[in-house]
């Protein structure tokens, strides 16, 4: 099978776990895509649900599929968010990123009641580093970050995409940063989120439930 087959595997496992009423948050990437179209599938079959959306894409596509949009102002309160990522290691901890939606991503799942990530094995890792760290920063602060994240060991540099500067949703730059294998997570985390322009980094620890990863078509899962 197929990455994408196990990236559908995982996406239906955490999409049968959607009750109707529910108030989803809708992850970004290749892998929540999934979910998102397999949503829309039950949807179409009379599923009651509403989804606020974790970027403009995923709005996009929700919409598209027949999924309700609602925001955080009207349901400040979420009853499950389905999202990927890009590396997960045993207790739960995940890079998140990669796709350039962190701060919103990060958001969706801070209000959710419950968080589950859905992913092909090959996310799996023993430490989280080798996928380089998006941290999202205001523009305004670019040289000052990069400057106390060097500072930090790491190497970092402004996300590119199709030959120009990176900007998220929220106008924001992506700096993608090397640290290497990182030994504590948790620890990191708090460095980073005391330099000033730092918006958002996409060290996601204590956030998950489970973890459901698709892997040469069956299905597994990590819980906490």
């Amino acid at each position: 099978m197929s990455a994408d087959d196990d990236k559908k595997l995982a996406a239906q496992s955490a999409v049968d776990l959607v009750e109707d009423g529910m108030v989803l948050g809708l992850g970004t990437g290749s892998t929540a895509v999934f979910a998102v179209q397999l949503l829309g599938e039950r949807v179409k079959k009379g599923l009651k649900i509403k989804g606020v959306p974790t970027s403009d894409s995923t709005e996009k596509l929700a919409r598209s599929v027949g999924i309700p949009i609602v925001t955080l102002d009207e349901f400040p309160a979420l009853d499950l968010d389905i999202d990927g990522a890009d590396e997960v290691e045993p207790s739960l901890c995940l890079i998140k990123g990669g796709g350039g939606a962190l701060l919103r991503e990060k958001i969706v799942a801070y209000a959710s009641k419950r968080v589950v990530i859905i992913v092909d094995e090959k996310k799996l890792v023993e430490k989280l580093g080798k996928f380089h760290l998006p941290i999202e920063i205001v523009p305004f602060s670019r040289g000052l970050v990069q400057e106390k994240v060097d500072e930090m060991g790491a190497k970092s540099v402004v996300r590119v995409r199709d030959d120009r500067v990176f900007r998220t949703d929220e106008n924001n730059l992506i700096l993608d940063c090397d640290f290497g294998l990182i030994e504590d997570p948790r620890a990191l985390a708090q460095k980073l989120s005391l330099i000033p322009g730092i918006v958002e980094h996409g060290l996601f620890i204590d956030m998950v439930e489970r973890v459901i990863i698709g892997n040469d078509g069956k299905v597994k899962e990590l819980t906490k």
